[in-house]
């Protein structure tokens, strides 16, 4: 787009602008817990009926917050995974409202990208 400094002021199209909508709203937490399974995660879900996920060796946590984690300003999911003597881990926060489809594409991602430890 070219600029016409002689004329004042803006002047644009929706086109330019390319506006867009976007994914809002929490959506179904079910897209990012689907994802575990009995076998490999242990499930608590506490007396505020939040949902904690964790591996079966405690390396990776998953914490769904629907009203928002206590002590916070608004926590809804936080995604731990621990890190190892040279390596540091990380925490990664998303608020009540992102969308579950956000949280799931990230969790996805973690998963895949795990690795199961051999015995030696």
């Amino acid at each position: 787009m070219a600029l016409d400094a002689a004329k004042p002021g803006f002047s644009t199209t929706i086109e330019a602008l390319r506006l867009r909508t976007w994914l809002l709203g929490t959506g179904h937490q079910g897209l990012v817990i689907d994802q575990f399974t009995d076998e490999d995660f242990k499930f608590v879900v506490d007396d505020r009926a939040d949902m904690h996920i964790s591996s079966r060796d405690g390396s990776f946590y998953l914490g769904w917050f629907p009203s928002g984690r206590p002590g916070t300003e608004d926590d809804g999911w936080v995604l731990a995974v621990t890190g190892t003597a040279t390596v540091p881990g990380y925490r990664v926060v998303f608020d009540t409202e992102t969308p579950a489809q956000v949280v799931a594409a990230a969790v996805a991602e973690v998963i895949a990208s795990s690795v199961p430890v051999r015995s030696r």
